[in-house]
């Protein structure tokens, strides 16, 4: 497979992606929960409040609005974002300065404001990493890289269903990219099934694709730079708590959890869907054709392996062996990646392959994360909501039990973790200042930041779900069948992990 860099060309985008579409109408219900965030900011702003200040009062109606335009997905997410800045800049810029309250804010401070979040260090790793999963894309490693996992895995329905957890594991390391990972293997147990002469929607393709998605959301947890919603709890952490938290920390304090549960995972999957067959006859063969058309390892595949070698590398003895952060590694390694004849794609192809889109909404949630925390409205809402219960004054296991409860809870209504960890990782830094617990309440954050990982229980969860679903491999139920068992599993985990290993290393 030879790429764009080793032809000296960028592959054209398909036909229907050249063509330029119209913009699509809101739907009726998307129309009404449009106007209804408006209506939620307009109610807020309104509301006498004078236990708040009123830029922390504008805070809060800005979070009303985005959850509401987040969970309806009322317009797409980016654009969504695009509408916070204004927004943001428009009220602050209008309102009255704190420091002279006969004169306004101004709009270009405010805007700086609702701009914030661009000039984390969490956001450049975020770019990095989409880079770095379009490399991947470019190559074509990450599918060459589960096709020798499932060719070693054989024909046992049992072995593959080992091997698409593995797959998981293993690309979580490399690809910073959840969605990325699900669309290396999900492809590839289709055709499997495909091959065998089983339907699409068989009881087997469920069992293997359920699996292949569930494992990325396990694995999401254990490694630090999986997905980008681990960023934003990161970047938040390293302006609000002034500390941060390396890759081999989160590796150390995030493994053991996703290594039980993928043994977990396992179990479940088993028990929960029975197969047509125990077998894939022939399975191994067409992974072997698959790979023989793939042909030899390009000379870009080896420039990018020995690349992702390097970065992991440097990112597990970060703080122990060097003092480079993540993000600067991760930054070098992109632009190693661009250059010519050493790297493995133009930046014509990156620019036209690499969603820019996450990356704003990933801004803007920092921003607007920042913004309930500078102006006490995250303190304000953790004594509202978590206050009335008395948590200030419970064993630590039990604040973990009752918080983590309703993440799980709140996450059924949220498609995206990051825009999860936007909404609500503020909240909990705000909480973990009012409790009694080591490092500030570190550990305490980056529990509630594993939870919010989950998205086990429907297929509009997480957007790998969503891309998995699409395949028509399973059905709302089937996948409910499994995420129920799995998020229980999951939350007994934590609670045994703080009572136990996490309170034992200092975590909590």
């Amino acid at each position: 497979m030879s790429t764009a860099l080793d032809k000296g060309t960028t592959p054209n985008p398909p036909a229907q992606e050249q063509k330029k579409e119209p913009a699509k109408a809101l739907t009726a219900p998307k129309l009404i929960s449009f106007f209804l965030a408006f209506a939620a900011l307009a109610a807020v702003l309104l509301i006498p409040m004078d236990s708040i200040e009123w830029q922390g009062q504008i805070a809060l109606g800005m979070l009303a609005f985005a959850v509401i335009m987040w969970v309806s997905e009322a317009v797409s997410y980016p654009v969504s974002s695009v509408l916070i800045i204004g927004l943001i800049s428009l009220l602050v810029g209008l309102s009255p300065n704190p420091e002279n309250p006969d004169k306004i804010f101004g709009t270009g401070k405010a805007l700086a404001l609702a701009l914030s979040g661009f000039s984390t260090s969490a956001v450049a790793l975020v770019a990095a990493a989409l880079a770095l999963a379009t490399a991947m894309q470019a190559t074509g490693l990450h599918r060459r890289i589960a096709l020798y996992v499932l060719k070693f895995a054989g024909e046992k329905t049992s072995n593959i269903v080992i091997g698409a957890i593995v797959i998981s594991i293993i690309l979580a390391f490399f690809v910073p990219s959840a969605t990325a990972r699900a669309g290396a293997v999900v492809p590839i147990l289709l055709g499997m099934v495909a091959a065998f002469g089983l339907a699409v929607d068989s009881k087997l393709s469920a069992l293997l694709i359920i699996t292949a998605t569930q494992a990325v959301s396990v694995w999401n947890v254990g490694i630090k730079t999986a997905a980008a919603q681990n960023l934003v709890a990161i970047g938040f952490i390293e302006d609000q708590m002034n500390t941060t938290v390396s890759w081999g920390q989160w590796f150390i304090w995030a493994a053991p959890w996703s290594v039980l549960m993928s043994i977990a995972l396992y179990f479940i999957m088993r028990a929960a869907i029975k197969p047509e067959v125990e077998a894939i006859e022939g399975g191994r063969e067409l992974v072997e054709k698959q790979l023989s058309e793939m042909g030899p390892m390009t000379g870009a595949e080896k420039r990018l392996t020995v690349i992702a070698v390097a970065l992991l590398a440097f990112w597990a003895t970060e703080g122990v062996l060097h003092p480079i952060d993540s993000s600067v590694i991760t930054l070098v390694a992109v632009g190693i990646m661009l250059l010519p004849v050493v790297g493995v794609m133009d930046w014509k192809y990156a620019q036209k392959h690499i969603n820019w889109g996450t990356l704003i909404v990933f801004a803007v949630g920092i921003s607007l994360g920042s913004f309930l925390l500078e102006t006490g409205a995250a303190s304000w809402l953790s004594e509202q909501t978590f206050g009335l219960l008395g948590l200030a004054g419970m064993p630590i296991l039990a604040t973990i039990a009752i918080v983590s409860l309703f993440n799980i809870l709140i996450h059924l209504g949220f498609a995206s973790a990051t825009s999860l960890a936007s909404a609500l990782i503020p909240v909990f830094i705000a909480l973990a200042s009012t409790l009694d617990v080591p490092n500030g309440g570190i550990g305490f954050v980056i529990i509630q930041q594993f939870v919010i990982c989950f998205g086990f229980l429907l297929p509009i969860s997480a957007p790998q779900n969503m891309l998995a679903y699409g395949t028509g491999a399973f059905t709302t139920k089937q996948f409910l069948k499994t995420g129920i068992p799995l998020t229980i599993v999951g939350y007994l985990l934590v609670l045994l992990l703080s009572a136990t290993y996490w309170h034992w290393i200092g975590l909590v």
